[in-house]
């Protein structure tokens, strides 16, 4: 499998409006937003879905994933509203590059259920 368009980001083979960025974890504006605040989140090490996960240093990982999302919501004045956080998981769970990333959505109110 060829390089994602996230790992491309990662290695600043095409841009993007990052938002946020540790040794671990960036994170960027979606191109096609779902709502006034729509950031992905993304390791910076190459995990295709949720279902790799696995061990301490994923869950690590992840945690990290969730304190990066806290920091940019306060940072994007959506934290005190509220905010969405979503893991699309293989074709039918919606996920469309295969490099796992979290969504962080906010800034307008979420509709229960999702799609």
């Amino acid at each position: 499998m060829g390089k994602t368009i996230f790992s491309k980001i990662i290695s600043r083979e095409i841009p993007a409006d990052i938002v946020y960025e540790t040794e671990s974890v960036l994170a960027f504006r979606d191109i096609n937003p779902q709502a006034p605040v729509h950031i992905l989140i993304i390791p910076k090490i190459e995990i295709p879905t949720i279902k790799e996960i696995k061990g301490a240093e994923h869950a690590k990982l992840l945690g990290e994933l969730v304190e990066a999302a806290n920091k940019i919501a306060e940072a994007e004045n959506i934290s005190e509203n509220g905010f969405r956080l979503v893991f699309n998981c293989g074709s039918n769970g919606g996920q469309e590059v295969y490099h796992l990333h979290m969504h962080l959505l906010g800034g307008r109110q979420m509709k229960w259920p999702p799609g």
